[in-house]
């Protein structure tokens, strides 16, 4: 049955010199699980928010968008905010109430839904996505996979047809991430719902939906069964390196009988065709500077006097020109580290070091003139003016002095932009500022393939000026290939510190796939690369397909 139809749905923003979304044309039938990837600012957000009225830009639109054979604009306000559930990307931005319990009653209070009614169904959905520890706590109290969770729970308690998100884990981090993923499918499998989602990192989604979308500068390119559609995708496609890494290392090896999709394909595929005569790659040898730039000695930190510490004995030392990446779940002291580094907070206890001098002792904002820049996991806020060229210029920047093209989005306003391409815009602001050390709050979320692979450059780039570099992330891929250091933290403390080789090899269940995919088969092997490297090194031995 078809739920969901757009026939040559056109979009263009006001001003705009090219549509964002091109005749686009795309039907989902009942029951079906459908990911859509596509570069950023390839127009996936502004195709989602066409599709739910009250999200709708401002912009003008041709062609059809139909939800059960009626045109989305004759559909009534309770049909649309009901039989449409939405559920975006940052989990502050959806979250309307200050408890639990109302955020779940909302919704169908506002549709006019008897009491009785609610409180049965708040209570049924409450305990199918297991909020029942939770149900009575304050929404600001709750950790980012735990608001995502509650955002999701708050519109399937209205009962959609259908359900529509916007890159849902670009903040969680990846166990959180799993587990929201986990959720989707077993929606889709045990209640058929229809769900369209939208997915930067698709190494969990695309083995288990039922179609893969791809669209590239606002046209549908392909569309069908996910392995038909990566086998036909060229290895030289700027989305090929979003797709899962069995299927890059599949293409690579010629593991092709069939492509493997999973983890556990890639497996197979490994030991039928490679041997492990040599385990693992010759590390490099480097010797690491001893030069000491920041140092936190013993830093308490709680948001509330009665509340539990968010940081409780947290010690840390970043040296001279490195990269060091902060990792651990979601309310595990990350962003309240970084902000105490860059003085943005005062801790409890504790002492922190900038450059051998007492972060306290700068003064008159001497402290962020060629020093430190910060870039912010809410980069709307960097943003003060209105249109992207503006806020190059109020930098002092030009877009053709970046090392990623804005040109397209120079008369766009910051605040219409993708996730991703915000993302981009407020990091050329941050590097306008010329720091010694940058610290960058989750700078990949939002980004594509592509452009990690230029912000990798940029940060190696910037390695190589003496730039040192402090990133909280959750990106655990990015962060095996551009770190010098990983460092783990958990319960307010730092629990793991390594390189990302042992770091990630020694971790069971946070860590990289090709980590996964390798363990116990070949040694610290945590990026694609890596195997591919190892593959050839070992030859390759006749199989009957995996």
């Amino acid at each position: 049955m078809e739920l969901l139809t757009l026939e040559h749905l056109t979009f263009t923003y006001p001003e705009a010199s090219a549509p964002t979304v091109s005749d686009v044309s795309l039907t989902i039938h009942r029951g079906n699980f459908t990911v859509i990837c596509g570069l950023t600012g390839s127009g996936k957000s502004t195709l989602l928010r066409l599709i739910k009225n009250e999200l709708r830009p401002r912009g003008t639109q041709s062609g059809t968008i139909r939800y059960r054979g009626t045109p989305m604009e004759e559909l009534s306000t309770a049909v649309s905010a009901s039989a449409i559930g939405f559920v975006m990307q940052d989990p502050e931005k959806q979250i309307v109430t200050d408890k639990v319990w109302h955020e779940l009653a909302f919704g169908l209070e506002n549709l006019g839904i008897p009491p009785a009614v609610i409180a049965r169904r708040v209570a049924e959905t409450a305990g199918y996505f297991g909020i029942e520890g939770w149900y009575h706590k304050s929404t600001d109290s709750l950790s980012g996979g735990q608001k995502q969770l509650l955002n999701l729970a708050s519109v399937m308690v209205m009962d959609p047809d259908i359900l529509i998100l916007d890159e849902p884990t670009a903040q969680l981090d990846p166990i959180a991430a799993s587990d929201f993923l986990h959720t989707l499918k077993k929606l889709n499998r045990e209640l058929s719902l229809t769900i369209l989602l939208v997915e930067h990192h698709a190494e969990e989604v695309i083995p288990d939906c039922h179609r893969l979308c791809l669209l590239e500068q606002g046209r549908l390119t392909a569309c069908g069964a996910p392995r038909e559609v990566l086998a036909a995708l060229s290895p030289d496609a700027a989305l090929w390196k979003a797709m899962p890494t069995a299927v890059r290392l599949g293409a690579m090896l010629g593991w092709n009988n069939p492509l493997p999709l999973t983890v556990r394909e890639g497996r197979e595929c490994l030991e039928r065709y490679h041997p492990n005569t040599v385990r693992t790659l010759p590390q490099a040898v480097s010797a690491p500077s001893t030069h000491a730039v920041l140092t936190m000695q013993e830093i308490g930190f709680r948001y509330e006097r009665t509340a539990a510490p968010v940081l409780n004995g947290f010690s840390l030392t970043v040296y001279e020109n490195e990269i060091l990446c902060l990792l651990g779940g979601n309310g595990s002291g990350k962003t309240t580290a970084l902000r105490i580094a860059a003085g943005l907070k005062a801790p409890d206890g504790g002492s922190v070091s900038l450059f051998g001098k007492p972060l306290k002792h700068y003064r008159n904002g001497s402290l962020y003139r060629n020093c430190l820049s910060l870039l912010p996991q809410d980069v709307e806020t960097v943003f003060l003016k209105n249109t992207v060229r503006e806020e190059l210029a109020d930098a002092g920047l030009s877009a053709d002095t970046l090392p990623f093209d804005l040109s397209p989005l120079l008369d766009r306003h910051p605040y219409d932009l993708s996730g991703g391409e915000k993302q981009l815009v407020a990091l050329a602001k941050v590097l306008a500022t010329k720091p010694k050390i940058l610290f960058m709050d989750e700078p990949t979320k939002g980004l594509d393939a592509q452009h990690r692979d230029t912000f990798l450059t940029l940060l190696k780039q910037l390695k190589q000026q003496g730039v040192t570099i402090v990133l909280v992330t959750h990106d655990i891929d990015f962060a095996s290939q551009c770190a010098d250091r990983c460092v783990l933290l958990f319960d307010g403390r730092i629990v793991s510190e390594d390189t990302p080789e042992r770091f990630f090899a020694e971790n069971r269940f946070y860590t990289t796939p090709a980590a996964r995919m390798t363990r116990g088969y070949y040694e610290q092997t945590v990026t694609v690369s890596q195997v591919a490297a190892l593959c050839r090194l070992n030859g390759r031995t006749e199989g009957s397909g995996c």
